[in-house]
């Protein structure tokens, strides 16, 4: 009877098992009740498939943020903010790449004017060129870009600044040289305007040139002795006029054997005296400029006839005033003058 009873019961439990999936991953659970000699289904209390399922959802939740986080660790995976650095710092990648472009273009135009600077201007002025480690001296000493190292693009960086720096500092000795050709130029400028350069009467009102620098025939001694001028011929009264910018440093008669006379200083070293005038257009002190009216030939002081005396004196010593009428006289009447500025004659004084 017993036996009969079990194996009803093993048909059953079968039976039930294919119908509930027992085998395996079973939707439904039981368990042997040993009173009733019978299995029963196993019942889960509500409380606990809520904290089943929230306990299942934690995990999940927990797991889901570490695979985001493990993700985000990836190189292959990036945030929205590294995309939007990554792009800004492409950017800056190729402005820093076309700022170098641009810097050696302007490194070629500054080579330009560092040799025009060395062999036209200074050249022109007489002045001794910048040396090249002057112009190209580099930055030595300490590290000067070291805050700029241990980046991505480091290399690019500091060769970038480095570059601009160099640049910068040849800048700067290109304008303090360009500073001092203007100063030059300025001192040329004064230099020529200084230098006397016309004849002290123009040639309408000249007779002749009478007696020229050099040993002469003195006309009241008759021995030969330096003449230290030139001697121009010309009616009493012919205005005589300033041969170079200067002042007037003197304008009186105090003076042994030049009778009225004239001395303009002129700066560098120049000074131009007029003799035996007749009378002054200017007084002691005035500034003039080249071609102004100072006096009117005479024959003052040690003078045998109306004519105006004229020398130039550089440093205090009398020169030749034949070698600075070329601007003034056309190569014809300059070869004139000079002709009758070598014959050995008498002065007028």
């Amino acid at each position: 009877m017993v036996s009969l009873n079990y194996v009803s019961l093993l048909c059953t439990l079968i039976q039930r098992s294919k119908n509930s999936t027992f085998y395996g991953m079973a939707k439904v659970k039981y368990y042997y009740d040993q009173e009733s000699l019978s299995y029963r289904k196993i019942e889960v209390k509500n409380r606990r498939k809520v904290r089943n399922v929230l306990a299942f959802l934690t995990a999940s939740a927990l797991f889901g943020i570490a695979f985001v986080f493990f993700l985000l660790s990836t190189p292959a995976i990036s945030t929205p903010t590294e995309i939007a650095q990554a792009r800004e710092l492409e950017n800056y990648k190729l402005n820093y790449e076309q700022l170098e472009l641009k810097m050696n273009k302007v490194e070629e135009v500054l080579d330009h004017l560092q040799e025009r600077d060395n062999q036209i201007y200074r050249v022109v002025f007489e002045t001794n060129p910048v040396p090249d480690d002057v112009r190209k001296a580099g930055f030595g000493g300490a590290n000067r870009y070291k805050n700029l190292e241990g980046y991505a693009n480091s290399d690019l960086i500091i060769s970038a600044t480095k570059q601009l720096d160099i640049l910068s500092k040849q800048m700067v000795i290109q304008s303090k040289s360009f500073d001092e050709v203007q100063r030059l130029a300025l001192d040329k400028e004064k230099l020529l305007a200084a230098i006397p350069s016309i004849q002290p009467i123009k040639n309408d009102d000249l007779k002749r040139m009478a007696s020229g620098y050099g040993w002469r025939t003195d006309p009241f001694t008759k021995a030969r002795r330096k003449h230290k001028g030139m001697d121009f011929t010309s009616p009493r009264g012919t205005p005589v006029y300033a041969t170079s910018n200067g002042k007037v440093t003197r304008a009186d008669n105090r003076s042994f054997g030049y009778g009225k006379h004239i001395r303009i200083d002129h700066g560098y070293g120049y000074v131009t005296l007029y003799a035996h005038l007749s009378d002054y257009n200017v007084k002691r002190g005035m500034r003039v400029k080249r071609g102004d009216i100072i006096g009117y030939v005479g024959n003052t002081g040690r003078s045998q006839a109306p004519h105006l005396h004229y020398e130039i004196l550089k440093d205090g010593k009398a020169i030749n005033p034949i070698n600075f009428f070329s601007g003034d006289l056309n190569p014809e009447e300059f070869e004139a003058m000079l002709e009758a500025a070598n014959r050995e004659n008498q002065s007028l004084d």
